[in-house]
């Protein structure tokens, strides 16, 4: 077992707390890392990072670290943070939520200065990792809040990967057929659509394991789009030439140095990204509609008694989330490349799944988490057009084994939803 239970000291109430012994491991194995990569193998030098591009209304200064003794620095800080999280746990109080935070953003810096450090490039230009990681975390991102959707409500969303595949798929072709990136949008949610509408009715109408169903999903989308790939688009190409979506800066936020081209030079995905974080976040959280579906994944049979129709909440939000999740998938074929290629989101949907996972089922935390993987993904390009001496198969690696450790128990025991993955019969 990775948790053990403790009753709190001074209480009169009896509370239990619960120890999650798999994050304090990921804690010590994170600290000592950090002692024996940051500061024994240190590569030493400096580690220069540029913060500003020409097009900037201010130009910031290139900032140098000298890598050893930051290294020193973050690791004796995140001893200090392994320290602090045993000695919480054994006085049975809770880490605050900002304690993991705050150790993986030292340890994720502290990678960060030991690569470039460890590279032949004289800076690094930080704002072009932060926007090309924001521009890959993109499909994760909306994959997750399809998670979200579709988990909140009870039902398992294993196929996020296929919804992001088919809505690549579905805005090659409308693109070409309309020749408008609106059209190219509106084919991709539809295509997520399809995918959801498969899940719910062997999920929810005929109660069939999700976890199976969104497998089969996958391998289904996976093979569907592939053949026609393979003859409609080879013998159509015209077929596979879509639009591109064009970014779209707003004069004079965009010039801010560092945030503007991260926030205000944006494609209409990248807009509609941000708004739809900030609107499923206060939809479920802070309206009745939200209340219901909370209630429907935790406690379905007490939703009924007060009269919510389960299946007919979980069927809307699955569909509702594989939209979204479907318009993630236009990215492929509006932004990263102009056409469709067989399966060109190489598992990015279950990366989202671990987002949704890491940020416990909240959009605005699985925002975070798909961010992180982002920059992961985005690091191993940057630093392998820089020179570094670490294997471009280590790079490679770098964003599944944050994702393996997230999901690991980094942040604490994430809960799923009660009622996920259990189908509800009325009565």
């Amino acid at each position: 077992m990775s948790t053990a239970t403790a009753t709190v000291p001074g209480s009169t109430t009896g509370a239990v707390h619960v120890v999650n012994k798999r994050a304090l491991v990921l804690y010590g194995v994170g600290a000592f890392l950090a002692v024996l990569v940051f500061g024994f193998f240190s590569p030493g030098g400096d580690a220069s990072f540029r913060l500003s591009s020409a097009n900037d209304a201010v130009q910031l200064p290139v900032v140098t670290v000298p890598v050893t003794a930051a290294g020193w620095i973050i690791a004796v800080l995140l001893v200090a943070g392994a320290v602090f999280a045993f000695w919480s746990e054994k006085n049975a109080r809770p880490l605050r939520g900002w304690v993991p935070a705050v150790f993986a953003l030292l340890f994720v810096i502290g990678i960060l200065v030991w690569l470039v450090g460890s590279s032949d490039a004289s800076a690094i230009s930080l704002l072009t990792l932060l926007t090309g990681s924001l521009t890959l975390a993109l499909p994760m991102v909306y994959g997750s809040l399809g998670g979200v959707l579709a988990e909140r409500s009870g039902v398992v969303n294993i196929a996020i990967e296929g919804q992001l595949l088919l809505g690549a798929f579905a805005a090659a072709l409308g693109g070409s057929l309309s020749g408008s990136v609106i059209g190219a949008m509106v084919s991709a949610a539809l295509g997520g659509v399809v995918v959801s509408s498969l899940l719910t009715l062997f999920a929810v109408k005929y109660r069939v394991n999700q976890i199976i169903v969104g497998v089969v999903l996958n391998v289904l989308v996976s093979g569907l789009t592939g053949f026609l790939f393979g003859t409609l688009f080879a013998n159509n190409p015209d077929l596979n030439r879509p639009p591109r979506l064009p970014s779209l800066a707003i004069p004079g936020l965009s010039e801010i140095p560092i945030l503007g081209p991260l926030l205000f030079d944006q494609t209409a995905l990248g807009y509609i990204m941000f708004v739809a974080v900030g609107v499923l976040w206060f939809g479920l959280y802070k309206t009745r509609w939200g209340l219901r579906i909370r209630a429907v994944g935790e406690h379905p049979k007490a939703a009924d008694t007060v009269g919510i129709n389960v299946n007919r909440t979980r069927v809307f939000n699955v569909l509702l989330g594989g939209a979204v999740a479907g318009l993630g998938g236009s990215f492929y074929t509006l932004v990263s490349v102009s056409q469709f290629s067989r399966d060109m989101t190489a598992g990015t949907g279950f990366i989202a799944l671990a987002a949704l996972i890491f940020g416990r089922w909240n959009p605005i935390g699985a925002f975070f988490a798909a961010l992180l993987f982002g920059f992961a993904t985005n690091l191993q390009y940057v630093l392998s057009q820089a020179g570094t001496d670490v294997p471009s198969q280590f790079l490679a690696m770098l964003p599944y084994v944050i994702t393996i450790f997230a999901v690991a128990g980094l942040v604490g025991a994430s809960r799923a939803p009660a009622a996920s993955g259990k189908p509800y019969v009325k009565g």
